[in-house]
């Protein structure tokens, strides 16, 4: 996917005024690069598909569009800031490194999204409060991310996490301690990237 490819992948599903939104933030990403690792430098190049149809490609996976999400490990503001710039949604951005969080307020602040966006600059574990759609970008293993973060949700939340390659065996030994419904979703940006969508998640 090239980058004018990822823009108008963009563009289609939500339109010029979300795709504009997103830009001014990737490029406020771009500027800060040089001050903080906020994304890999050897994906710069190719941030709109690498990063922006990463992460905005879990609003298709979160059903009707949800009223709050919460975002596990933000970093430097995918997926969750820039699903927060192309729906509605109330979302909470957990981020603990304090460098990143605030660069995170400022991205909010400038953009105009601070009246339902906000920066939790803590552990997951000392979050409150649930949502309807929680994600994680490659953070952790499932079996800890659904310890840390289960007091975040109810049976009706729907948990989105983009992995790499799908671990059979993680699978496997999530049920141990977990009932959960599950399917994998293809990532659209690499063939070498799946998301895995689970529902109905509780403690056994």
């Amino acid at each position: 996917m090239t980058e004018d490819d990822a823009k108008a992948w963009i563009a289609e599903r939500f339109g010029t005024e979300a795709t504009d939104r997103l830009g001014a933030f990737l490029d406020m990403v771009v500027a800060e690069a040089p001050h903080q690792n906020l994304i890999a430098p050897s994906t710069i190049e190719s941030i709109w598909a690498r990063h922006a149809v990463d992460s905005v490609q879990l609003v298709g996976l979160a059903g009707e569009t949800p009223s709050s999400w919460i975002d596990i490990g933000t970093g430097g503001g995918f997926p969750g800031l820039a699903v927060a710039l192309v729906i509605p949604a109330r979302m909470v951005l957990v981020e603990p490194r304090r460098r990143r969080a605030d660069f995170l307020s400022l991205c909010i602040a400038r953009l105009g999204v601070g009246d339902r966006v906000t920066v939790e600059a803590k552990k997951i574990e000392q979050v409150a409060g649930t949502a309807q759609i929680i994600s994680a970008r490659a953070v952790a293993s499932l079996q800890n991310l659904l310890r840390a973060a289960a007091h975040c949700a109810t049976t009706d939340t729907r948990w989105l996490l983009p992995r790499g390659r799908l671990d059979e065996d993680e699978l496997a030994a999530l049920r141990e301690h977990w009932r959960f419904m599950f399917h994998v979703e293809q990532s659209v940006t690499s063939p070498e990237s799946s998301i895995v969508v689970l529902d109905k998640v509780s403690a056994r």
